[in-house]
């Protein structure tokens, strides 16, 4: 017989109104992230990379397209251009072959031509460890900013993609939709030191268990502490057949997307534009 599904439990109401208080908030926060560190304790960026430079073109080609599917570009690509400098200097036909099965081949070939060439007129080819600076580059918002300072060079920075923001939602972190909104609730929550880490470990989730459409409730190690309780499947048998493995085999929007897509991008063809975020 299958275990019973796990009760839902409010978020504590300690304010007037029954409102959840912004200190009960923090360390339910707190222990939400704790049971992720538990759940997932090799969480980390799952784009191959090895330096600063990689990591950013890395993170551009992620938009739309799966962190397995980037994985499986890169070694060449990097093995063509492995620098600021080559890449600049890059044929645009040849580099839009080497990226086309990513998606969006031509916005994205046009925004690591246009950056490689900022990052050497600019920077003196170095990919620079200031957000201030990161988001100067073409293609290049807060969101992946923020990979690169965490991942690269070791600056905490929250990466407020689509499953930080979803889960951010769902755990009662934030109301908003706003990323730079959501990315300031989130601060106000958790440590800075914790930043990147807490990120990982969100995206691990939202890839594996807190799905969009259908979250395994019943298999979910915060189920307890979250108001969104019930949204999904709650029987833990079913729940545990919706887990799924490694983020590199789920067809959903890349961990560390970069941007979004114009209206009419297909991702097929090439056609739409990359906005930074």
């Amino acid at each position: 017989m299958a275990a019973a599904p796990v009760p839902p439990r409010a978020p504590r109401a300690s304010g007037a109104g029954g409102a959840e208080t912004p200190l009960a908030r923090v360390r339910r926060a707190r222990r939400i992230h704790r049971l992720l560190a538990q759940r997932y304790p090799d969480a980390h960026c799952e784009l191959d990379f090895t330096g600063p430079f990689q990591l950013l073109v890395a993170t551009v080609l992620s938009a739309q397209c799966t962190d397995k599917r980037v994985n499986q570009v890169t070694p060449a690509l990097f093995a063509r251009y492995p620098d600021p400098a080559a890449m600049a200097a890059a044929d645009r036909a040849e580099l839009e072959a080497l990226v086309t099965p990513t998606g969006f081949f031509r916005a994205k070939a046009d925004s690591l031509l246009k950056l490689s060439a900022r990052l050497v007129d600019s920077f003196g080819g170095e990919v620079p460890p200031r957000q201030a600076d990161l988001v100067t580059l073409p293609g290049v918002g807060r969101k992946t900013a923020n990979v690169v300072l965490g991942d690269a060079f070791g600056i905490p920075g929250l990466t407020v993609d689509t499953h930080v923001g979803r889960l951010s939602r769902r755990f009662g972190f934030t109301a908003h939709e706003d990323p730079v909104k959501v990315e300031q609730d989130l601060a106000a929550l958790f440590p800075r030191r914790d930043h990147t880490i807490l990120s990982h470990r969100m995206i691990f989730h939202g890839r594996r268990t807190c799905h969009a459409r259908r979250p395994a409730c019943g298999a979910c190690p915060v189920a307890a502490l979250c108001p969104s309780y019930g949204a999904g499947e709650t029987d833990p048998r079913r729940a545990a057949a919706l887990i799924k493995g490694p983020a590199e085999d789920v067809a959903t929007e890349s961990t560390t997307t970069p941007g979004r897509t114009t209206p009419g991008g297909t991702g097929r063809t090439g056609a739409g534009a990359v906005v930074p975020a």
